[in-house]
């Protein structure tokens, strides 16, 4: 077994606080209202959100896959932290044990904050996972937050 660790960091123009609430904390009820073609509905499969709460994530019609589980491995609501591991789903394949994924939500001076992302592609045998075959997922991470800092700033109460 490999492990193949990416980072990645980008700036947005909401809150720290706000941005953790939206993507991590209420992810289940917000997500899907804003982007109901790619994510139909979050279920809490086990736990009540926090560390050991496992998540199923559906998936709208036309998806290449119906349905993925996380389980959150720690949610650190003071300092804006959430790490947590794929578990089961069609991104995994038979090449993919896990995947675990840390975002951190950091403030910045001036009210914004900066998005540090840490992802650890665990491989089984001998398979070696390239950067190319990372790059769609975390093109539809970095659209799934724009979509939800957009909404953070057209509605500028909301997680306030």
């Amino acid at each position: 077994m490999g492990v193949k660790t990416i980072t990645h960091e980008v700036e947005s123009p909401v809150s720290a606080p706000r941005m953790f609430q939206a993507l991590i904390v209420d992810s289940h009820n917000l997500i899907p209202k804003l982007m109901p073609q790619g994510i139909r509905s979050v279920d809490l499969l086990q736990g009540d959100g926090g560390a050991g709460t496992i998540k199923q994530i559906n998936f709208g019609e036309g998806t290449q896959s119906k349905s993925m589980k996380h389980r959150i491995d720690v949610l650190n609501k003071e300092n804006f932290l959430c790490k947590y591991t794929l578990i089961e789903g069609a991104m995994l394949g038979d090449k993919l044990e896990s995947i675990v994924y840390e975002v951190k939500f950091v403030p910045s001076s001036d009210g914004k904050c900066v998005i540090k992302s840490t992802s650890e592609y665990h491989t089984l045998g001998d398979f070696e996972i390239n950067e190319e075959e990372i790059k769609s997922g975390k093109e539809r991470a970095m659209g799934m937050y724009k979509v939800v800092e957009a909404h953070l700033l057209e509605n500028p109460t909301l997680y306030a």
